[in-house]
């Protein structure tokens, strides 16, 4: 504890002396909170995985339903073929789901791709250019 306080003087040292501490505190404050986000970084990327895991990404009906129908196709028919009905189930909603979001975030260079396949080409393969 610190002396008693018998003038404006000391009043006002000790006012200074604690907004001081005040600002320590704050900055240690300031700290935790940094290294517990620091900590808890793998926490919300699991959390955020597994969220695009269960909800599906509604934009992009084109790329999504070719997803989808490949998916269906590849996955469900091909290499789940001997696998159980829920398996069937199960897997390819975690794979729409997720793949919903990887075209979300990637759906510029995923349509550029699409186009430029299906783009018109010259006798040659090449795609065409206009002169």
């Amino acid at each position: 504890m610190t002396k008693p306080i018998q003038t404006y003087q000391d009043l006002l040292d000790e006012r200074q002396r604690l907004e001081a501490l005040l600002q320590l505190q704050k900055e240690a404050v300031h700290q935790d909170i940094l290294e517990l986000k620091a900590q808890l970084g793998p926490v919300t990327s699991a959390l955020s995985m597994a969220g695009k895991l269960v909800t599906r990404d509604k934009g992009n009906l084109i790329l999504n339903a070719g997803a989808h129908t490949v998916i269906d196709l590849v996955v469900k028919k091909l290499i789940l073929s001997r696998a159980g009905w829920i398996t069937k189930l199960v897997v390819p909603f975690f794979l729409k789901n997720y793949s919903s979001h990887v075209i979300a975030d990637n759906k510029e260079s995923l349509a550029a791709k699409l186009f430029s396949w299906i783009g018109k080409k010259n006798a040659n393969g090449q795609p065409h250019t206009h002169n």
